[in-house]
């Protein structure tokens, strides 16, 4: 499979762009409006083209003839708890991600957002939607993709839309569950007994589950936790205390039957993040950037799908345990 290239907007912590890599895509840019998300890129990625501006006062003709535009536009006007949007939204980056496009020309087009975004009550956008990008000349597709499918261990459902000419959407196929589930007492069992705890063996077995979605917590309110009452709940169920993030795995002395609280480190594990990506900023600065993330083993699968099509050629299995072994295994630029 060959390299492309991909311009990347809203890039966050650079779950997206991580995968991407990994399914043959050399970033060309990363435009991030958050200064803890640039310099976390910039600090695993030094050689990437990381500029901290807002995608919507952005020139996409300076990047022509990308292979690949790729964003996760803004989130919260599309939650189904989410307030309707309204004429000229300010929080509705999809105008400006089409102009984008438009002025770019990229060969494909790949956008994630909520799975709220799937709903009935957002239809008659979708359609709109994919009438420009059809005006562009792109066929269009969409689904909703669940990590836990995908080699991660948690639910977090995904709205993933891709958008190719018609000659390479003919080659295109959504990427196939993988055959067995990762739980999270088996990604989080070497980190929990970092420090001694004697009680791992009995957590692991009570961790034996997927995980609830990962929330980013909000800028508003106090510091990072693992969601609400009921998403709390399920963390309970699964032996961890979901009312606050640790410094630290859990010490020797803690209680054999205790529900230790996650790390960031842990919580970007269960986010599909190789141990080797740093995040930067404190504690809250740094769950956030994991906690909003798109998983990068989602991202590497449906990028690896893309590649493909780009490429004439439908993707095969072992293409795709490929690209899962470059994104674990290396901490450096593939070639």
């Amino acid at each position: 499979m060959g390299r492309f290239t991909v311009a990347e907007f809203c890039v966050g912590g650079g779950g997206q762009a991580l995968g991407l890599e990994a399914a043959g895509f050399d970033c060309v840019v990363a435009i991030e409006i958050d200064g803890n998300c640039c310099t976390t890129l910039r600090m695993n990625r030094p050689q990437w083209d990381v500029r901290q501006d807002d995608m919507r006062l952005v020139d996409g003709s300076r990047w022509k003839n990308v292979d690949l535009f790729a964003a996760g536009v803004s989130c919260p006007p599309f939650s189904i708890a989410g307030k309707q949007l309204g004429v000229n939204d300010d929080r509705d980056m999809f105008p400006d991600a089409l102009r984008i496009i438009k002025e770019m020309r990229p060969k494909a087009v790949l956008l994630e957002n909520v799975p709220g975004f799937a709903s009935a009550k957002f239809s008659h956008y979708r359609a709109n939607l994919c009438l420009t990008l059809h005006g562009l000349g792109y066929e269009t597709e969409w689904r909703v993709l669940q990590a836990s499918d995908y080699g991660v261990p948690q639910l977090r459902p995904r709205f993933i839309l891709v958008a190719l000419p018609k000659d390479r959407m003919a080659f295109f196929e959504w990427p196939e569950p993988y055959p067995n589930k990762i739980t999270v007492g088996d990604t989080l069992k070497d980190l929990m007994a970092s420090r001694g705890w004697k009680g791992v063996a009995h957590w692991q077995q009570q961790a034996h589950q997927v995980a609830p979605t990962i929330v980013g917590g909000s800028k508003k309110h106090g510091g990072p936790d693992l969601g609400p009452t009921r998403a709390r709940k399920q963390w309970r169920e699964l032996g961890v205390d979901g009312l606050g993030i640790a410094n630290e795995p859990p010490p020797p002395d803690f209680p054999v039957d205790g529900r230790p609280r996650l790390t960031v480190r842990m919580v970007a594990r269960i986010q599909g993040f190789p141990d080797f990506w740093k995040f930067s900023g404190k504690k809250t600065a740094a769950y956030r950037q994991v906690g909003n993330a798109f998983p990068p083993p989602v991202a590497s699968a449906v990028g690896c799908a893309i590649a493909s099509a780009l490429d004439g050629k439908y993707p095969t299995a072992r293409s795709r345990s490929a690209v899962q072994m470059r994104l674990f295994e290396s901490p450096v630029p593939y070639c």
